[in-house]
């Protein structure tokens, strides 16, 4: 039996940078526990650049921006397990890990989850046809490029326009691969606008949108698949299908939140972002159980998940040296095409100098107003060219907007006309 003050599930960027700041806090006693063979998580297959510029101020790949945290871990001797899996958390935050040494259990005074995300399968998408060899996540495929030497498609297909997607119609492009199409269910890209640019665009390689894949076929490897528009209800419409001949075909159609743990121990999660409801301390329903990072909702800049993760190992270790933070406050609301927000509350008396809210939109908008209400007054508002669903927004309020409002009752974020 083991008690650290705290435990890091996960040690990827967000669990990394949750231990760090842990550390920063004053806790010593830190223990991170990682299911693969090393730290770093999906950064390590990342090999592109463009990681680090808002929180290095300059251009990184993924297994360097990486490197930045595990070799602070590393020098400031904070323990970590490799090739270990947590099994079960209890309500009272016992957990129980297995590796190749056996199974342990451990007591922490405070836990983080920081797991991060998953990818949808073909199993979620229900696509009719044969299960021929070929069909992938786009993450898998990265995996096979970029960390195993394996080409796995020379004539690719991409359903969805999610980052990884759009990153590996680059990549495969650059190995020698034909890429047909990237084939996107909705009317706008669920990816980073620079990413459309510089991964599409750059290598003309098409983007179909309104369009989804209806048939896959082929025997023992993909051989074709065949696509159509859809109409407004997302239904594919008839005498708009084509065959593509192709290989391979990759699945970039969504990521969702690790939380099997956070289930188990009963912790209350969001039906929007699949992740644990959080407030400004980024602690869930559970006491002593902070999350952050894509196991509380999934980002597209991992700059944003070291930020957050930091904070959310402060304070574990503040509550690991007898501090308390309920889950308690003002609730956040949304309206407006706002589909979440997270924290999902905030309690003024907490709040120090500011209080980062960070929300996606539910569609596409030009020419509007993001603003932010406590009560009836307006304490936050800025014009927005575009919100896009593929880029989350960022708010931060100073501490003072609560202060000066102590009995308020209810925060409010919203799109408006500009006007």
């Amino acid at each position: 039996m083991h008690t650290p003050e705290v435990v890091v599930i996960g040690g990827g960027p967000a669990g990394m940078a949750a231990a760090l700041g842990a550390w920063d806090e004053g806790a010593r006693d830190i223990l991170i526990i990682e299911r693969e063979e090393s730290l770093g998580g999906i950064l390590n297959q990342c090999i592109h650049n463009g990681f680090g510029l808002h929180r290095f101020k300059e251009e990184l790949t993924g297994p360097e921006y990486a490197e930045r945290y595990s070799t602070r871990v590393r020098e400031l001797g904070i323990a970590f397990w490799t090739e270990t899996m947590v099994i079960d958390m209890s309500p009272d935050r016992v957990l129980t890990a297995v590796n190749a040494n056996g199974v342990h259990q451990l007591t922490p005074r405070a836990v983080v989850l920081a797991m991060g995300c998953r990818e949808r399968a073909r199993g979620a998408l229900a696509i009719p046809g044969s299960r021929p060899a070929g069909v992938m996540t786009a993450g898998t495929a990265q995996k096979f490029v970029n960390l195993d030497g394996y080409l796995p498609g020379k004539s690719i297909v991409i359903l969805g326009s999610g980052g990884i997607g759009l990153i590996m119609a680059r990549r495969m492009r650059i190995e020698g691969a034909e890429v047909k199409a990237v084939v996107e269910l909705m009317p706008y890209s669920g990816g980073l606008k620079r990413n459309i640019v510089q991964c599409l665009d750059d290598f003309d390689i098409p983007l179909l949108l309104s369009h989804t894949v209806t048939r896959i076929a082929g025997e023992n490897r993909v051989e074709s698949v065949t696509i159509a528009r859809v109409d407004a209800q997302r239904r594919p419409v008839p005498g708009t299908e084509q065959e593509i001949a192709c290989d391979a075909l990759f699945l970039s159609v969504g990521l969702l939140p690790e939380n099997e743990l956070s289930r188990e121990a009963g912790i209350a999660l969001s039906p929007v972002t699949g992740g644990a409801f959080v407030g400004e301390s980024f602690q869930t329903s559970l006491v002593g159980v902070f999350a952050c990072g894509n196991a509380l909702h999934v980002h597209d800049l991992v700059d944003y998940v070291s930020a957050e993760s930091d904070v959310a190992g402060r304070n574990a270790a503040r509550h690991a040296a007898g501090q308390s933070f309920p889950l308690d406050g003002i609730p956040i609301a949304t309206e407006g095409g706002v589909r979440y927000c997270v924290p999902s509350c905030v309690n003024p008396a907490r709040v120090g100098r500011e209080v980062t809210l960070r929300f996606r939109v539910g569609d596409v908008y030009r020419n509007k107003r993001v603003s932010v209400y406590l009560d009836d007054e307006r304490v936050h508002t800025a014009v927005k060219r575009i919100l896009t669903p593929g880029e989350m927004e960022t708010v931060t309020l100073p501490g003072g907007v609560f202060a000066a409002r102590p009995e308020a009752s209810r925060l409010l974020v919203t799109i408006e006309e500009k006007a």
